[in-house]
């Protein structure tokens, strides 16, 4: 029981759910009382324990329905039970016994023995670890050869050589047909166990790819996957900066606040006092430059303002090329490619000019930024030759608590053309280059760290 369970959560993490040591311990009661006897009352229980939400019930029910029911190859078998209750059974086998065995396993004279049996190869030969659907072929041999289907392949090639004779046919037919329905049945198996582990794992590792590779070189499949890996960044920022805002500095007495309090009692510190800081509440602005220039990126960084949006309590969201505007409102209400072609459909047009974006921002939207905000810069401040309104910038910069740029272009491009980044980049408390989506993660988790 311990080990099905284990692998039952093992799948059930591969596949989305968060399922943590303490569910898998209450799901391991579960089993132990309700068994394995009844299966909706098994599938029930075990969704109750592993399940915190509607959605990670639906993965649990689904994620059962494969870990608990045999491949169709498989299921198959059960006639084989059905015939053999009404009479219609193999005839006498005559072979080697290992022989005789794998012949009845490919004929499910017992199909739960038989289910087992192939079960219990393919974990002997690490079927659980499967990665890559090119390793289904190589793990369904390695499982036959367990089972011991040289056995059964030697006995085919005597009966093969055998010649013309209609007994020497009939048996390497029979054979032949066992040998084949039991490669079935095993690649059946294997490629039950690759849908609950195997593909999960593949599209971990192509969804870690996709997050190392520059911005500008995502492909449609990669922000498919983009969108996945930036929730799952967006959640890890979430619980890692989700603190109490004011804590204690343990051993520093505050010696004023003491004094005071003990005036009355000739000055005993009676009742003590000590130091502690207040923590702020992240508050973030995002300005976002969604022109041509970074129009290989813009995609991207909407999708990651998309997920912020539940992330950061206190977040206001804006986007220029030409003018500004905010787009936080489409960001919490629609989906995120509907959101996306609106705000590039009312921004994204004309040449960019940042003067005029911070002249936007100067003069309705002042007010959202204080001392306790930090600004996070999206763009690579190339301003078309415009003025780029250095005064308003740094007015900005006085006014925030901190100013970080992430620029997708590389530095040594900043200057260049009509590049403004080293006028602007000594108004900024942080200027880095954005390449990949690890590298934005890392500069929001240092904004957010800055009110720890």
């Amino acid at each position: 029981m311990e080990r099905t369970l284990t692998g039952f959560v093992r799948a059930l993490r591969a596949a989305g759910a968060d399922a943590s040591t303490a569910e898998t311990l209450d799901a391991a009661r579960a089993m132990a009382l309700v068994g394995f006897a009844d299966r909706e009352t098994l599938k029930a229980s075990l969704a109750v324990a592993l399940a915190k939400s509607q959605d990670e019930k639906l993965i649990c029910e689904r994620v059962f329905e494969q870990y608990f029911s045999l491949p169709a190859d498989m299921a198959d078998a059960q006639q084989a039970e059905s015939a053999q209750a009404a009479g219609d059974v193999p005839g006498p086998r005559t072979g080697p016994p290992e022989v005789d065995a794998l012949l009845d396993l490919a004929e499910g004279i017992s199909p739960g023995q038989s289910a087992a049996a192939l079960m219990r190869a393919a974990q002997s030969v690490g079927v659980d670890d499967i990665r890559f659907s090119s390793q289904i072929a190589y793990l369904t041999r390695r499982t036959l050869e367990a089972l011991g289907i040289a056995a059964l392949e030697a006995r085919l090639q005597q009966a093969a050589a055998g010649g013309a004779a209609e007994a020497a046919s009939a048996e390497a037919a029979r054979l032949g047909a066992g040998r084949d329905r039991l490669q079935r049945q095993v690649r059946a198996l294997v490629e039950q166990r690759f849908e609950l582990f195997g593909r999960p794992a593949t599209e971990a590792f192509m969804t870690d790819v996709a997050v190392q590779r520059p911005l500008g070189r995502l492909s449609p499949p990669d922000m498919d996957r983009m969108k996945t890996a930036v929730a799952r960044m967006a959640k890890r920022l979430a619980a890692r900066h989700s603190r109490r805002r004011r804590v204690l500095l343990r051993g520093q007495l505050d010696f004023r606040r003491t004094l005071r309090a003990n005036a009355g009692h000739d000055s005993v510190p009676v009742e003590l006092h000590f130091k502690h800081r207040r923590r702020d509440k992240p508050r973030i602005v995002v300005i976002c430059d969604v022109s041509g220039s970074v129009s290989a990126h813009v995609r991207f960084l909407l999708l990651f303002l998309y997920a912020l949006q539940g992330t950061v309590a206190d977040l206001r969201s804006f986007a220029f090329s030409h003018a500004l505007k905010d787009v936080a409102a489409p960001l919490e209400s629609l989906p995120f490619d509907e959101a996306m072609a609106l705000i590039l459909s009312e921004v994204g047009g004309g040449a960019t000019d940042y003067g005029q974006a911070l002249v936007d921002l100067r003069e309705h939207h002042w007010d959202c930024i204080d001392r306790r905000t930090t600004v996070l810069v999206l763009g690579d401040g190339r301003s078309n030759h415009s003025d780029p309104r250095l005064d308003l910038f740094a007015e900005l910069a006085d006014r925030a608590k901190r100013v970080v740029w992430l620029c997708p272009e590389p530095a040594g491009r900043w200057g260049s053309g009509d590049s403004e980044m080293l006028r602007f980049r000594p108004f900024c408390t942080h200027v880095s280059h954005c390449a990949t989506a690890t590298d934005l993660e890392q500069a929001i988790d240092e904004a957010l760290s800055a009110y720890g």
